[in-house]
């Protein structure tokens, strides 16, 4: 097989709606999935499923790294979806960074390498903060933060860099927070807010750095596609908001009060150190994209949550 395009992490929000996009303009997409079974009846018309977990150095998935254009590496098991145990962080940390080690030695070994690797990272790259005035707004140079997000960050964009050499772009994607409403934090909001009990999480000063599921769509699409994307970019909107303005704009676009905070200390209970990161934020610029001038669909957040909650996307 040739010219056809990998996806790992293909069952997660983000993979779904890519995969969907890439099928429907007629690409020959190839899902690495841990169930193919259930990836065909969540997306149809792949044109392989083939099985695959971060933990798998070997197998036939091998085979497939060659003759790809492009291979788009978004797996990783999610990180605030349960309570944080010495456990929980190292999975967290090993499907990230053996995931990526495992697919840079599959690339390197392949006869004929993929144009193009697209890696997930996260803005987590650069540090946790609980104010959004904390730092300036942070841009693809920025410092490295040193918490324990951070370091997931920076080592799994160093394993991808082990790849520079082997194809002709790498693109590594600093995500910020995906809005949509299929998962991730807006969904977990929008739950209280329906009983008329939302209200910001933590102190409600944090930075959240947010974008609409289709403009991250659409941002990693022209990664694919346009040459000039190459390296470290942030996937954020170019405004982002205080946990408070969040909260507030979601209660209008639901139609509810915005009342009732959550404090960080019950965020702790139920999350142990993971509702640290919880009521922390970073202040993050989509200074590439911003260069290039993305057109962002929704650069505000009372667009995108109107449009959110109007379509349930």
């Amino acid at each position: 097989m040739n010219g056809h395009i990998v996806i790992t992490g293909a069952t997660g929000v983000i993979g779904v709606e890519l995969a969907r996009k890439l099928i429907v303009r007629g690409e020959k997409v190839v899902l690495f999935v841990r169930s193919p079974e259930g990836a065909i009846s969540k997306i149809p018309g792949a044109t392989e499923y083939v099985r695959w977990d971060s933990d798998m150095e070997g197998g036939d998935w091998r085979s497939f790294i060659s003759g790809s254009k492009a291979l788009i590496h978004l797996a990783g098991k999610p990180l605030l979806e349960s309570r944080w145990t010495d456990a929980h962080k190292t999975e967290c940390y090993n499907s990230r960074i053996l995931g990526t080690r495992h697919l840079v030695s599959a690339l390197a070994a392949a006869p004929e390498k993929p144009q193009v690797f697209i890696s997930s990272s996260a803005i987590g790259y650069y540090g946790s903060y609980y104010r959004c005035n904390d730092t300036s707004q942070l841009v693809e140079s920025g410092p490295k933060g040193s918490d324990f997000l951070a370091r997931i960050c920076i080592d799994w964009e160093k394993e991808a860099l082990a790849a520079e050499k082997q194809v002709s772009r790498l693109v590594l994607l600093r995500t910020g927070i995906v809005l949509s409403t299929r998962g991730g934090m807006l969904q977990k909001m929008m739950a209280p807010f329906q009983f008329f009990a939302g209200g910001p999480i933590g102190s409600g000063f944090q930075c959240i750095s947010w974008i609409h599921i289709d403009d991250e769509i659409a941002s990693i699409l022209e990664a694919l596609d346009n040459p000039l994307y190459r390296g470290a970019i942030n996937l954020v909107s170019p405004a982002p908001v205080t946990m408070k303005e969040f909260a507030q704009q979601l209660g209008a676009a639901l139609g509810r009060p915005a009342l009732l905070p959550v404090p960080e200390f019950v965020v702790r209970l139920i999350m142990g150190e993971g509702g640290g990161y919880a009521v922390k934020g970073q202040n993050v610029k989509p200074g590439f994209l911003e260069a290039q001038h993305f057109p962002f669909k929704y650069p505000k957040l009372s667009e995108a949550l109107e449009d959110l909650v109007r379509h349930n996307k």
